[in-house]
């Protein structure tokens, strides 16, 4: 009976949307992505669908296999000199950007100073680099103050990746949009067909000259085997699976967990898991206006949280949620408890103290609610919830996530549009580098603007530190200086399956969504 109605909803939403009739250019695949695509500058925004359009069109100079090893990806090689302080890196032949002209050392040169402007890695990684320069036009080099693998690591990582742009592109202001969108990629943007709130559409780059390796991880060589790939735009959760039963979509990247049982009981259908660790939620401050200025009103949200539930109103299967008290995602090898004793139990006692101490004077704060996104759209009623029982006013104001992204970037004030409260998610927490709510860097810090010297002071030792014992210790005391003075705070562990129709094969295991090495047979 649930799926004959499904069915019927899906026609009228299905012909609303335009995607029943479109003419198909060879194969196409058609894609329900986890939010509609509204932001398409990588560089200028952590949202991950947004990422995620940056790896359909853009590459990068290294990448991360499925050993967790980085290699070359648009070079051929690279050497590093004896004394370890100068990387020079050699591109490989026939790189061709979209618009037909070669791929050159200044274009990725721009490329990498832009990224490394804005990416928490990218920032530590230049505070070793003393010059990037183009030595030719096929070659890169870059000079380090001491030895040190954030070169490798940062180039290469996967959550927060360097695309390269040509120059006039990336010598866009980093704190600026860019609004021309050409890249090297396996894939081409066609900003034409490009209509938010309905679709995305991607061409396959025929000229593209993918790496003679077989792909692994983000790495190796990204074939393109479909024709075309279209991410719908269907919030509808309901609407969304009854498409891919009924073939109309090839894909679903986060379908609701309470509907999976029906989806893997289908024998059509195929599941996945692009990222094994799981994700994190995060209950993230706006440290520069006020209640969330002063650390005492911080500190409260410790004691005022808890993460069972969160965890129970959005995954609602335990099979797919975990609690997890640490800063570090669970899992990993930083990953402690240390300090966490007594928090995250909702003590509302302990909390409404603080919020005296902290001068918490009643007034309104403003909760951002992201709607669309079924793995979001709960946390803020149940952040509302308890921080009222805490003794806070709460203004929750709803929106699509992708306005949500745009209001978390500005510093407005509240009665001007600001923000107190943003809730989202990350799956970059294992290590204090890469994890991008960790960044205390004030200015260069990403939404929320957090600053905190002693933190980072500690990310700076961590990124000199090799032994592992050693960096365990950094990782602790970094988590005692984040509960002193928070930055953010953690509010458990999930993971989220992907389906598919048995119609694809390829789907490889990535930490990211990707599209290469995807066919498409049948329906």
């Amino acid at each position: 009976m649930l799926r004959k109605t499904l069915k019927f909803s899906l026609a009228s939403a299905i012909l609303m949307a335009g995607i029943v009739g479109t003419a198909q250019a060879e194969t196409t695949l058609r894609a329900v992505m986890q939010s509609d695509l509204k932001i398409i500058d990588p560089i200028w925004t952590t949202a991950y669908i947004t990422r995620n359009h940056g790896y359909m069109i853009y590459d990068t100079l290294f990448a991360t296999d499925e050993k967790e090893d980085i290699k070359p990806q648009m070079l051929d090689h690279y050497t590093l000199s004896e004394d370890q302080l100068v990387y020079t890196m050699t591109l490989r032949d026939g790189l061709l950007w979209h618009d037909g002209k070669p791929v050159t050392a200044e274009d990725c040169v721009a490329s990498i100073k832009r990224w490394a402007a804005r990416d928490v890695l990218g920032q530590q990684m230049m505070s070793f680099v003393t010059d990037i320069a183009s030595v030719d036009d096929k070659t890169i080099r870059i000079t380090v103050n001491e030895p040190t693998g954030l070169v490798l690591l940062g180039l290469g990582r996967s959550t927060g990746p360097a695309f390269m742009m040509p120059k006039r592109i990336a010598q866009t202001n980093p704190q600026e949009q860019i609004s021309e969108f050409i890249g090297s990629g396996p894939f081409i943007f066609k900003a034409d067909e490009w209509t938010p709130g309905n679709k995305a559409v991607y061409v396959k780059f025929k000229e593209y000259k993918p790496r003679d390796e077989p792909p692994s991880g983000m790495a190796g060589g990204k074939v393109a085997k479909v024709d075309r790939v279209e991410w719908l735009a269907l919030a509808d959760q309901q609407t969304a699976v009854s498409a891919l039963l009924n073939g109309e979509v090839d894909l679903i990247e986060q379908p609701s967990h309470d509907l999976l049982p029906m989806l893997t009981a289908d024998p059509n259908i195929q599941t996945g898991d692009w990222s094994s660790l799981g994700n994190q939620y995060v209950f993230r401050f706006n440290s520069v206006q006020k209640p969330f200025d002063n650390v005492k009103v911080r500190q409260a949200m410790w004691y005022a949280l808890n993460q069972k539930d969160f965890l129970k109103a959005v995954i609602g299967d335990p099979k797919y949620y975990k609690e997890c008290k640490s800063i570090f995602i669970c899992g990993t090898q930083l990953a402690t408890e240390k300090g966490m004793d007594g928090l995250l139990g909702s003590n509302f006692k302990k909390a409404r103290e603080l919020l005296a101490e902290g001068g918490y004077d009643g007034t309104p704060i403003v909760l951002l609610h992201a709607t669309d996104r079924q793995v979001y759209a709960n946390l803020a009623p149940v952040a509302k919830s308890l921080l009222e029982r805490a003794g806070m006013k709460v203004d929750m104001q709803s929106m699509d996530w992708q306005t949500n992204v745009m209001r978390r970037s500005k510093k407005n004030s509240l009665a001007e549009g600001g923000w107190s409260i943003s809730l989202t998610s990350t799956n970059n927490a294992a290590n204090p580098l890469e994890s991008s709510y960790l960044n205390a860097s004030c200015e260069k810090a990403t939404f929320g603007w957090p600053c905190d010297k002693e933190i980072e002071r500690l990310r700076s030792v961590y990124a000199r530190e090799s032994d592992p014992a050693k960096q365990k210790e950094i990782a602790e005391a970094l988590q005692l200086r984040a509960i002193e003075n928070p930055l953010y705070i953690p509010l458990g562990q999930w993971y989220q399956p992907m389906v598919a129709r048995k119609s694809l094969t390829g789907l490889l295991s990535t930490p990211v969504p990707i599209f290469w090495n995807i066919a498409k047979t049948g329906s």
